[in-house]
């Protein structure tokens, strides 16, 4: 095994046990419940495969969450025509999402720049406008798409009457902790194919349309059929992401369209740092940890962490804290994106590798030291 290979396969196998031990280290930071941990996975899944399209090729898209809010219809109503197995959910999201990516990046990809992310922009609010209005038959509208008694399930025969079943695997309900297995897995297969793109002669042409697209345009090169691809692809992650959404919480909206999740998914990846395997489901796991941790902070919480203090030091500090916790976390979050912009353009993952580095350089500098030291005895 050469040394690449050697490495890809170390980071497969560290990023795994990660995922796959959530419950134990997520413990300390107050995130060990399910639901959660299942939107780290899902969130993380939309953002490695966002980052695709927008690390490798440098295109920028507003509107991925259009084909997020499809891989959830499509998922609820494979739950509500054939089966509650999860798997034909899945794989209906991802193909509906998929054929959505094709139509709209066969339009939007004619343009580059600002143009394109116009353009992405522009269909996404069509897709949320129109779930709201003319398709309400197949979106049902302000109320969203959800299981009834009435449902066929034609698949499932044995479903009992009177109750709506759960989404299940052969069996095993899609709840709590199995729930996030299931989606760690799909996170984890996710994550492998993405390093078999970012590694492979096709992920090779897509960061040489990053580096220079014109210069390949000179020379003949026909950089259309690649960006499509990556655009499909990116928007079938976006589709699994969709479905497993629906997987853990039956129910479709058209919320999950609008443009405030596209533009989510953007700070994710820049905040973990694009164009890096790992640093999209960083960025991602960040802002979803903020969104429900310290959101969940009100007054009574900081008045009883601070209730050892005075009481006007103590009614400071809560008047102080609570602009940055509660419903005034997104000004945290707006203040370390801004600091990570700033400090550390490559995300997350570049801090990472400074530190790196500076163990390396103090490594290699010690071992140089040592081995001058006996010629200068």
């Amino acid at each position: 095994m050469n040394s690449s290979a050697f490495k890809d396969t170390l980071l497969l196998v560290v990023f795994a046990t990660a995922i796959l031990t959530m419950p134990i280290w997520l413990k300390p930071f107050g995130a060990a419940y399910p639901d959660l941990m299942q939107r780290f996975a899902i969130y993380g899944l939309f953002a490695i495969g966002f980052n695709i399209l927008f690390g490798l090729t440098g295109y920028l898209s507003f509107g991925h969450a259009a084909f997020l809010g499809v891989g959830s219809y499509a998922a609820v109503w494979s739950f509500k025509l054939l089966t509650m197995n999860v798997l034909p959910a899945v794989f209906f999201g991802v193909i509906v999402a998929g054929f959505f990516a094709y139509l709209i990046g066969f339009i939007s990809l004619r343009r580059s720049g600002i143009y394109f992310s116009i353009l992405t922009l522009a269909f996404a609010q069509m897709c949320y406008n129109l779930a709201y209005s003319v398709l309400t038959p197949i979106t049902n509208g302000e109320t969203g798409l959800q299981l009834t008694l009435d449902d066929p399930r034609v698949l499932d025969a044995q479903a009992a009457a009177g109750s709506i079943p759960g989404t299940t695997l052969f069996g095993i309900p899609m709840t709590g902790i199995t729930g996030f297995y299931f989606c760690a897995v799909v996170l984890i297969i996710g994550f492998f194919i993405s390093m078999r793109i970012f590694n492979s002669p096709f992920g090779m042409m897509l960061k040489a349309i990053k580096s220079n697209q014109n210069r390949m345009s000179y020379t003949g090169f026909n950089t259309r059929p690649y960006l499509i691809w990556a655009f499909v692809i990116s928007g079938m992650y976006a589709g699994l992401a969709g479905s497993l959404l629906a997987v853990t919480d039956p129910l479709a909206g058209a919320e999950r369209m609008q443009w405030t999740a596209s533009g989510e998914v953007v700070l994710m990846t820049i905040l973990g740092g694009a164009g890096t395997l790992v640093g999209p489901f960083l960025g991602a796991g960040l802002i979803k940890y903020f969104e429900n941790i310290f959101s969940s902070f009100n007054e009574q919480i900081l008045h009883e962490a601070f209730a050892a203090l005075p009481d006007g030091l103590e009614n400071a500090l809560v008047g102080l804290t609570s602009l940055f916790v509660g419903e005034g976390w997104h000004l945290t979050l707006g203040l370390l994106f801004m600091v990570i912009v700033i400090f550390l353009p490559g995300g997350i993952m570049e801090g990472v590798r400074r530190i790196g580095s500076l163990f390396t350089r103090s490594g290699s500098k010690a071992k140089s030291e040592s081995s001058t030291a006996p010629e200068a005895r």
